[in-house]
Formats: structure tokens, sequence, C-alpha cells
């Protein structure tokens, strides 16, 4: 391999969560038509919907944690998160990534504390002492940054209480919370219509080049990078234009990105577990195939230290169990759930039951005498005795996802496991 495709090869493994995001943010930002937008720079736009087999808006639809997505432009000043006193027993997170996929910040049950409080969020280019009002200062390094926000939800029930909770979080820039002048404001952004085959190509260089603006300066283990892969067209703000590129450099650079697709998909076969593919520069230590790697199996997934995943792919026909030991339980300082997804659509499941997923807040769900505990998934009742410990299944192929908020130092070191899915040699 010649030393420009290298260079690219390893460009588009860098780039290609930040293309990968930069999806979602032209969706939410720049496409006011489109069912994603949420209203701009410094908008909530808050979602407290049940999921329920009929939405098809997102794959492996999430009914613990409702959404709250927002993003903020840190270019001209600072801003201010403010989220509401919550109730000591609902979890609640914000998780807050850059432009790299990092994430950055977090603000929460865990984090933070239930309490009432204001949050600085700053970009890479503020400075000063913590202003008052202000309980803690986040540094960004990047211009641009998202919230996902989750709320906890306990069912249908539960929808109005998470919207109370949702309606009490605010953004506002720094000069708005202070009551101060504000400073000019910052140059109107120009966004590239996001497009999947130039992502895909070595166009990919027009949108890291469009990225990299709002990251500056580089981080100080980048710049020798930057300076590499600027050999090949890689500039903050420049553009890109491949019929000005001499015809020898971008078949290097074709080359390079198919090297790179080509290394992506083989790594993707082997990583089957999600944690420890999120987390910040440091919990990363700048390995991109990683950081793409995550981007390629879902993005903005939380650090490890706030959530676990996990879980089993079965088939439906066949009545299984997952058997937790006494004292076994998922080890979760919030909660912990097992929701079921389709395959390979991976969507929820429609059941006479209504019930899509399983776990310490199910209503009924029945301990065996040792103290221990036994789900079922299937798509036959294991009968009306165990019916309330029946997780339902297709026909077919399925997913049972398992999440564990809050996740003790053994879920996250390894030493607790989920326990196998096993057929259920007796079943009805």
């Amino acid at each position: 391999m010649s030393q420009l495709a290298s260079i690219a090869k390893d460009a588009y493994t860098y780039a290609f969560s930040m293309i990968e995001n930069y999806n979602t943010m032209y969706k939410q930002l720049a496409d006011p038509k489109g069912s994603e937008y949420v209203g701009g720079f410094g908008q909530y736009r808050h979602y407290s919907t049940v999921y329920t087999p009929e939405n098809h808006d997102v794959v492996t639809p999430n009914n613990d944690t409702p959404y709250s997505w927002a993003w903020l432009d840190l270019r001209a000043e600072a801003w201010v998160t403010t989220v509401p006193a919550v109730a000591d027993q609902r979890y609640y997170v914000q998780q807050w990534v850059d432009l790299y996929t990092y994430n950055f910040a977090y603000v929460g049950s865990r984090a933070t504390g239930n309490e009432a409080a204001s949050y600085l969020i700053a970009g890479p280019s503020w400075k000063g002492p913590t202003p008052p009002g202000i309980k803690k200062v986040f540094h960004a390094e990047t211009d641009i940054v998202m919230t996902l926000t989750r709320t906890a939800l306990d069912g249908p029930a539960d929808v109005a209480n998470v919207k109370v909770v949702q309606a009490g979080m605010s953004l506002q820039p720094l000069s708005g919370f202070l009551k101060t002048s504000r400073p000019a404001e910052a140059p109107n952004i120009s966004f590239p219509p996001y497009d999947p085959a130039k992502a895909r190509s070595h166009d990919f260089i027009q949108y890291l080049n469009f990225l990299l603006q709002f990251a500056q300066p580089p981080h100080a283990s980048e710049v020798e990078l930057m300076k590499r892969f600027a050999l090949i067209g890689v500039a903050p703000g420049a553009s890109f234009d491949a019929a000005n590129v001499p015809p020898a450099t971008l078949e290097a650079i074709d080359e390079g990105v198919k090297q790179a697709q080509a290394a992506l998909s083989e790594k993707s076969k082997t990583t089957l577990s999600s944690n420890g593919l999120f987390g910040t520069r440091e919990d990363l230590k700048n390995d991109y195939m990683t950081r793409a790697i995550a981007a390629e199996k879902g993005l903005y997934g939380n650090s490890l230290i706030e959530a676990w995943y996990g879980g089993y792919i079965g088939d439906g026909v066949k009545l299984s169990r997952i058997h937790f030991a006494a004292g076994k339980l998922p080890p979760a300082k919030f909660f912990w759930s097992m929701t079921l997804y389709t395959l390979p659509d991976r969507f929820l499941y429609a059941n006479a039951l209504k019930r899509y997923s399983i776990g310490d807040r199910t209503q009924g769900l029945r301990k065996d005498a040792d103290g221990s505990l036994t789900l079922y998934v299937g798509h036959t009742s294991p009968g009306p005795a165990l019916e309330s410990n029946w997780l339902p299944a297709p026909e077919g192929k399925y997913s049972v996802v398992g999440r564990i908020y809050g996740p003790s130092r053994a879920a996250m070191d390894g030493t607790w496991k989920l326990p196998p899915l096993l057929p259920v040699t007796n079943a009805p």
C-alpha cells in the first residue's frame, strides 16, 4: 500500500464515527422538514412515548428511558444546562457527546445526583473561573456538542411524571443565565447535505474538513496526525473537490478507503459486546478503530460506568429460560431490564400480554423458593403459574438486550456475567 493510501485508510477510520454523528446532526439541525428535526441549537426535543410494536422510527427501541435530544453551538459563548430536582427513586442521565463522539460529560443520578442544579457546558476556547450559580464546568473539545438525555419510565401510567421531569430541564446561553450582555453571534453554519454514498467514498474528506473547523485547536495528541492527514487534503474548513485532485492521488485515496472499510468489516465481526466501545478520549486511548466500531454498532452508547449492555440470540419455537442464582441478579444501582426484539428488523414483538421487556420493575415478577429468579422466553407460555416471568417471543429468531443502569464493578470488569439462555426441557 502506498503512503497516500495508508494515510487515507487511517483518515477514513478516524472520520467514520464523526461522519456517522454528522448524519444525525444534519437531520436534527439542518432539515426543518424532517421528522427528526429538533428545532435548532439550544432547543430540547423531548420524547415520552411508550414504544409499541407499531413504532418503527428506531430499531431496538428502549422503553426504559425515553429520550430528549439537544445540540449546542459553543462558538460565541458557553451554555448552561439546568436540571430540576428529581425524585430519589427516578433515574435520569444527561449524556453529553462531542463531535468526535466522545462522552465528555455526564449529569444525572449517578454522576451528579438528583438535586436541582445548573452546569456549564464550555467549548475549547472558554476560560475563566466557575460562574456564580454553576455547580460544575464541563469542558468540551469541540464547539458543537449534543446531549442524549434519558429519563426512566415505569410503564404507561408513568408518562405524565416523565413529562414533568423533562419540562423542568432547560438550556440557555451563559449570558442569559447571568443576565449580562450577549457576545457577538457566531457566523451562520452552512451544513453540507448528508449523502451516504459520498460519506463512504473519497468525499468523506469533505465532511471531515467541515467538522474539523469546529474542533480547533486540535488535541495535543493529534497535531502530528493532522499534519499527516493534510497530505491527502484534510484541513479544517477547507473545500475538497475530487475533480481537482490529481488522478494518482485520488486513486490512492480510494484504495485507502477500500482498505479501511475492509478492516472495519473484519473488526465488526469479532466485536460481540458494546461494553468498552464508548467513553471519553482517555477511556478509548485514541483508538480510532474502536471509536469507529462503536459508531457502526450504534451511536451514543453510554460509557460502561453508566450502563452495561449484554444479551442473547434465540429461537422462539423452543421455550428457553434465563436462571439467575440467588444473589446473582444483574447488579444494578438503579434498575435492570431485558427487552426482546424481532429479527432481523429489531422491533418490539406484538403479543397478547403487551409485555415487551421484563426486569426488576416488572409487576408480579416471582422469585423461586431459594431466592433465585428464572425468566422464560419463547412463543409458548410456560404455564399460568409461571406467566408472570414470561417474555413472549415470535416463532422464529429474536434478540434479547439486557441493560443494567448503574452497573456494579463486577459487571464492568466481567466478574459477573449473564447466565446462559437454555432450553426448557419439560416445556408445556
